[in-house]
């Protein structure tokens, strides 16, 4: 069974909360395991958290007023991506001009009492696997992570 969904939501502090209830009712409504859920849920908001932050593009003359959350519960995986429309991350240059970057940039942890700069790390502990980079063309930020699903005994969808 595979389930997916696609919202666009405007970058605000409120559209965070929305996106993981829905991620998470809409694992509990499958039969995925609370824990794999609540790992998955921290992760999306803190990937939102940082779409909302920094995910508006104000130095070119432009704003983005949305960002876009898909995931994918297909087989044994969720598959979750966050993308906007801001500056991006730094290029590499290696890699043409706003290409997604297939290696993983890697975050500095931030220190143990910082207020901010622990989202893309925290993500990094709670998925299995994280790819950081930018959406080619008119730029933006593309987070995307996914985590091997378990799941409750007599789950309604698990996969077979």
């Amino acid at each position: 069974m595979s389930i997916w969904w696609s919202l666009h939501l405007r970058r605000e502090a409120a559209s965070v909360p929305l996106a993981r209830r829905l991620l998470l009712g809409t694992m509990e409504t499958a039969g995925v395991d609370p824990d794999v859920s609540f790992d998955l849920s921290i992760a999306l908001s803190e990937a939102c958290a940082n779409a909302v932050e920094h995910g508006g593009d104000t130095t070119r003359g432009g704003f983005s007023e949305a960002y876009r959350v898909t995931a994918y519960l297909d087989g044994e995986t969720c598959r979750i991506e966050v993308a906007d429309s801001g500056p991006g991350f730094p290029s590499d240059p290696d890699l043409p001009s706003g290409r997604v970057t297939h290696t993983p940039l890697r975050p500095v942890p931030a220190r143990s009492d910082a207020e901010h700069g622990r989202g893309l790390c925290l993500i990094r502990e709670l998925a299995d696997h994280v790819q950081i980079g930018n959406k080619p063309g008119r730029g933006g930020a593309v987070v995307s992570f996914d985590k091997i699903l378990k799941w409750k005994k007599g789950a309604p969808l698990m996969a077979v």
